[in-house]
């Protein structure tokens, strides 16, 4: 088996858990640190990565490893840079950037969720230029804001290299399945305008807040008629519309109507759901809703991530699953993504098919006290090395 340094996989994974990189766009730079350490660590492989900045302060570094084997396929290894916040730090056990070792678990923020992954994937690439000469291309990109509206992935979707990619594997946790599905997302606003008035005087008004109720009524109504006609989905479970903003009125005004209330929907969907016919499903009833009381109703869709459904017959993702039997000893277990991510815009705006496979639990992102066994950073660097030899090897 390739020798890969997996004990520097951990070194650095832990390094990269050190810097508090939160998502906080307004700062615009929080995930610069962590950026510059990739691309130093990228340097001192010998590599010649490029940076990118996708906004201020928020680089994208990407580097692009020839594997002098001649023409082949070109195998890209993603991860990001962002983390969510540590929240209240109180509700943690420990210093939520520790970034140590304690009972085999690398702790700290971001530490599954995925700089763990992202320093995985670092080192299996350097294993497999170690190796020796290759066919085709490896890429390896750490990636801003996949904890807001994916601005780093959406950039490099629009990119010249995105168009010559055959396949990404995105390290988030995923606690050993191989995930060829995720589920689709879509945010969406409504906002309805009025006419204010005394509470006294309602016939004077135009009051949003009842239409604002209807809408959320109706979007329940839509998430039960989805749900029957697509069923449970084997690894994603059913679609979701979940009312996640409603505002509206002053509560220290409770005489005065209202001339505007806002709802916001977190739509999660799986394959087979259309997304425009259920935007405008939604906003004709948000719209006919409005017309019947005579407030004008807005709808806007915030973002858009369409379900992906890669075929498990993919040769990235059957290089993926020989792979995890090579190094585990065990079959691989398929599964599916609750959320999106960057994979999701991958695919969705530059065709690129895309797969999960990370260290880390399943469901352990975003909360307190969050840490990844050191054994599952270990072992995904020796899959992520032995799969992408596979698949540029086989695709030759």
């Amino acid at each position: 088996m390739m020798d890969v340094d997996t004990a520097g996989a951990v070194a650095f994974a832990a390094e990269l858990v050190r810097i508090r990189s939160v998502h906080e766009p307004a700062a615009g730079t929080a995930e610069a640190p962590v950026a510059k350490l990739v691309e130093l660590r990228m340097r001192d492989f010998g590599w010649d990565p490029v940076v990118e900045e996708v906004a201020p302060g928020r680089p994208n570094v990407i580097a692009v490893l020839d594997g002098g084997g001649g023409p082949g396929t070109t195998l890209m290894l993603e991860g990001h840079t962002d983390v969510v916040t540590e929240g209240d730090r109180s509700s943690w056990s420990f210093d939520p950037y520790a970034a140590d070792v304690v009972d085999g678990r690398l702790r700290g923020r971001g530490s599954a969720d995925m700089k763990s992954g992202l320093a995985a994937m670092l080192y299996a690439a350097k294993a497999v230029v170690d190796a020796g000469a290759f066919p085709g291309r490896l890429v390896v990109a750490a990636l801003v804001d996949e904890e807001g509206l994916m601005l780093g992935a959406k950039a490099f979707a629009a990119s010249a290299l995105a168009a010559e990619i055959d396949g990404v594997i995105c390290g988030e946790p995923e606690a050993g399945e191989i995930c060829a599905v995720s589920k689709g997302a879509i945010r969406l606003k409504a906002a309805f305008t009025g006419a204010m008035a005394h509470g006294a005087m309602p016939q004077h008004a135009r009051n949003p807040l009842p239409v604002a109720s209807a809408y959320l009524q109706a979007a329940q109504r839509v998430q039960e008629d989805l749900q029957r006609e697509h069923g449970e989905h084997e690894h994603l479970g059913q679609v979701y519309l979940t009312p996640t903003v409603l505002s509206g009125g002053d509560v220290d005004q409770i005489n005065v109507i209202p001339g505007e209330a806002l709802v916001c929907l977190d739509v999660r969907t799986v394959p087979g759901v259309d997304h425009e016919a259920l935007v405008q499903r939604l906003t004709d009833l948000a719209e006919t809703f409005g017309a019947d009381a005579g407030v004008t109703a807005e709808v806007t869709v915030v973002d858009d991530r369409p379900p992906v459904d890669t075929p498990t017959s993919h040769p990235m993702i059957t290089a993926l699953a020989d792979a995890h039997q090579q190094v585990t000893g065990e079959s691989a277990v398929f599964g599916g993504v609750p959320g999106a991510t960057d994979g999701t815009i991958l695919t969705a705006h530059a065709a690129i098919p895309s797969v999960v496979y990370g260290p880390g639990g399943k469901w352990i992102a975003h909360q307190a006290d969050e840490t990844v066994e050191v054994a599952e950073i270990e072992t995904c660097a020796r899959v992520y090395a032995v799969a992408a030899l596979r698949y540029l090897h086989s695709e030759a």
